[in-house]
C-alpha cells in the first residue's frame, strides 16, 4: 500500500503538539497514519482461518493489518510471513491492507495458502534429504562389509608379525581383491553432503586397508628383509572427490639393498 511521506506540525494554544503522517488506504481515502498504540486499544475481533484441513481461531486488534496476521499465524502453521498468502472473500490481501478497512469483522473467514514457490522449495528440500539418507545407507552397508574385512587384515598382521608361520600368498591376494571390490562400490554412490563426507572417509579407510596389506605380504615373503634385498610393493592413490568411476590406482615399487 503507498504511503505518503508528508507530514504536518499541530499547534493548539501556541505549542507543537507534533507532526501528524498520513498515509493512503485501500480505496484511495487519505486517513492518520495509525501507530501501534492505536492498534492494540482497537476492540478485538476473532477471526476463522482456514489452512487445508485445520483451521485456526485467532484474536487481534480490529485495525491490525494482514501482514500482522500473518504474523500471529506464523507459529501457529510453521509458515513465515513470506510464505503466506491470505485470501478474504476471494481475493489475496498485501501486508499493509488493514482487516477493518476490507470488511473483516467479528468471526469472518479467511483462507490461508501456502506460497507456491515456498513449497515447492521444500519439496526440493526434502527429495534432496532423501536422497542424502540413500546414499549415507549405502555408505553403511559397505562400511560393514570393510569391518569384517578389517578384522581378516588384522588377523593377518598378528600372524605375520609373530613371524611363526608363513602365510599362502593368496590369502593377500583374495582379501585385497575384496576390498577393491568395496572400493568400486563406494565409488558407484552418488553422495552430496554428509553422504560425501562419509564416502570419502570410508575409502581412505579401504586405501589404508590396501596399503597395509601391500607391506605385510612384503614382509610375509622376505622376513628377513632388513638385511639382504627385498622388494616392497605400496598402492599409490588418486582418491575420488566428484563422483564414479574417478579412482586410478597405480603401484610403485621400491627395492631396498
Amino acid at each position: 500500500m503507498k504511503r505518503l511521506s508528508s507530514s504536518k506540525r499541530v499547534v493548539v494554544n501556541n505549542v507543537v503538539k507534533g507532526e501528524i503522517e498520513w498515509e493512503l488506504r485501500p480505496g484511495g481515502m487519505l486517513v492518520q497514519k495509525r501507530n501501534m498504540g492505536e492498534s492494540s486499544s482497537a476492540p478485538m475481533i476473532n477471526i476463522k482461518v482456514s489452512h487445508g484441513s485445520y483451521h485456526h481461531d485467532i484474536a487481534l486488534p480490529s485495525q491490525s493489518t494482514f501482514g500482522d496476521l500473518k504474523r500471529v499465524l506464523a507459529p501457529e502453521t510453521g509458515l513465515e510471513p513470506k510464505e503466506q498468502r491470505l485470501l478474504f472473500q476471494g481475493k489475496e490481501k498485501d501486508d499493509e491492507e488493514c482487516l477493518h478497512m476490507v470488511g473483516v469483522k467479528d468471526m469472518s473467514k479467511v483462507v490461508l495458502l501456502e506460497d507456491p514457490a515456498s513449497k515447492e522449495r521444500k519439496l526440493e528440500e526434502i527429495n534432496r534429504n532423501q536422497t542424502v539418507l540413500k546414499a549415507c545407507e549405502e555408505v553403511a552397508k559397505v562400511r560393514s562389509e570393510v569391518d569384517k574385512l578389517s578384522a581378516k587384515v588384522i588377523a593377518l598382521e598378528g600372524i605375520v608379525g609373530a613371524g611363526t608361520t608363513k602365510v599362502a600368498e593368496n590369502e593377500f591376494l583374495v582379501l585385497t581383491e575384496l576390498l577393491m571390490v568395496q572400493l568400486l562400490q563406494l565409488d558407484s554412490i552418488e553422495a552430496d553432503g554428509e553422504a560425501k563426507v562419509q564416502r570419502r572417509v570410508e575409502v581412505r579407510r579401504v586405501q589404508g586397508l590396501v596399503d597395509n596389506l601391500d607391506k605385510l605380504k612384503a614382509r610375509n615373503s622376505n622376513p628377513f628383509s632388513t638385511s639382504c634385498n627385498a622388494v616392497a610393493v605400496s598402492s599409490k592413490w588418486e582418491a575420488f572427490e566428484s563422483g564414479p568411476s574417478c579412482t586410478r590406482i597405480t603401484q610403485e615399487w621400491e627395492v631396498f639393498d
